[in-house]
């Protein structure tokens, strides 16, 4: 008892020595009251959350949502404790009371951010098909945007003890600093409100855009830029005004049609266009794709050329060996596999020109994969390469090195032969 009196005279004759044991027994109890809560309670709710059936409990766990919250506690119990302090100065406890209010402001802001990065996650686990073709990911940031601005205004407003409505009517004279500083994100968000509601871009959609060097599949989706993965491997950013003030070409509509088109022309050399001969006409008639071809146009030739119009011999109608491949080459399509039956399939002409004449296939693959259909593509036009012969004609291309040097064979030779 003598001890304790002893004792309770020195810090009587020491208010600073007592003030500074308050000091080291309040900071004690915010780390105990810390220690607690993340060896105890955060624990038990790890538990409780993984043995729960639900999935979005998950999420915010995940997300660290409640040991953010729990970073607050020690603040919140030097807040409540620092007005028991013994001879504290008023100014040094207002300092403290506000920098640990301000400090529990920050907490719970990171907090919320953190449960609407959680709530991306709920969304996106419930329904991935929507969340892809939906995405809220643009919404979030905004939200995010609008949540720490918020945060500083209440810190500001803790810190130099004022109404936070005072400080946001002063925000009124930087209106136009404002809109300076945030004119992309308000950019930003008007485009990422258009391209969701009318569906322009979603993740995984192939699009085009080669102002900005992209051609790839869309990977991400988020406020300020959308992330393209080009065939390279290569990541091009872009930002998503641009999406709306420019244009691209997002190759959606093909994939989920199911056919790829093949437009390619194959030139033909118009010298060896001419008539067929009965002999060829004879020949032809064994490729099974040609005779309803060959035996329609025998009947539709021999009614012509019956009439009084067809009899004089200037008036006859023959077949050309080029109309006969454009017929063989559309049977050819129709009969083929990889072709998609229920889009348009044309083999037609094209305007001659001085690189001959070019006869273009128009069509669709039956898949949207592009190494089946570049498969599909070359084999055709290998087939219809390797049978021109067949009908006596010749794909037409620019002289090269092996042309011209067997000319100069050629001529060098006629004098020989002729001596």
């Amino acid at each position: 008892m003598e001890l304790l009196n002893a004792l309770y005279e020195q810090l009587a004759a020491r208010p600073w020595l007592l003030s500074l044991l308050a000091v080291v027994a309040l900071l004690l109890l915010a780390w105990l009251a810390d220690q607690l809560t993340r060896r105890l309670l955060l624990r038990l709710l790890v538990r409780l959350v993984q043995a729960s059936p639900v999935k979005w409990d998950d999420a915010i766990l995940g997300r660290g949502v409640i040991k953010r919250l729990s970073r607050a506690v020690p603040a919140v119990v030097v807040y409540l404790g620092a007005p028991l302090l013994p001879d504290l100065p008023e100014g040094l406890l207002t300092v403290v009371r506000n920098v640990a209010a301000a400090y529990v402001v920050v907490t719970v802001a990171q907090a919320a951010s953190a449960l609407l990065s959680s709530l991306q996650d709920i969304y996106e686990g419930r329904d991935p098909v929507r969340a892809r073709n939906r995405p809220i990911k643009g919404y979030l940031q905004v939200a995010k945007i609008v949540l720490f601005v918020l945060a500083a205004v209440l810190v500001m407003a803790v810190l130099v003890e004022r109404s936070p409505l005072l400080l946001l009517s002063g925000f009124g004279a930087m209106t136009a600093v404002l809109m300076l500083v945030f004119k992309d994100t308000i950019l930003s968000l008007v485009a990422s409100v258009q391209i969701q509601s009318n569906d322009m871009v979603r993740v995984g959609d192939w699009i085009e855009m080669p102002k900005y060097g992209a051609d790839g599949d869309v990977i991400d989706v988020a406020l300020h830029t959308v992330k393209v993965q080009n065939w390279d491997r290569t990541i091009t950013t872009i930002p998503t005004h641009a999406l709306i003030a420019d244009s691209f070409r997002n190759w959606r509509g093909m994939s989920e049609s199911g056919g790829r088109r093949i437009k390619r022309a194959l030139p033909i050399d118009q010298g060896t266009v001419r008539y067929l001969t009965n002999e060829e006409r004879e020949g032809l008639s064994r490729f099974v794709l040609l005779q309803p071809y060959l035996e329609k146009k025998a009947a539709e030739l021999a009614a012509w050329n019956a009439t009084q119009e067809g009899r004089a011999p200037v008036n006859l109608r023959r077949l050309t060996n080029l109309g006969t491949f454009r017929a063989y080459a559309r049977a050819y399509l129709q009969a083929h596999p990889g072709i998609h039956q229920g889009m348009t399939l044309l083999v037609r002409q094209l305007p001659p020109g001085p690189a001959g004449l070019p006869i273009e296939v128009y069509c669709f693959t039956a898949t949207t994969a592009w190494a089946e259909y570049e498969d599909i593509q070359s084999d055709i036009f290998d087939h219809l390469l390797a049978i021109l012969p067949e009908f006596g004609l010749r794909a037409y291309q620019q002289p090269s090195g092996a042309d011209v040097a067997g000319l100069w064979e050629g001529l060098q030779a006629r004098p020989a032969s002729r001596a």
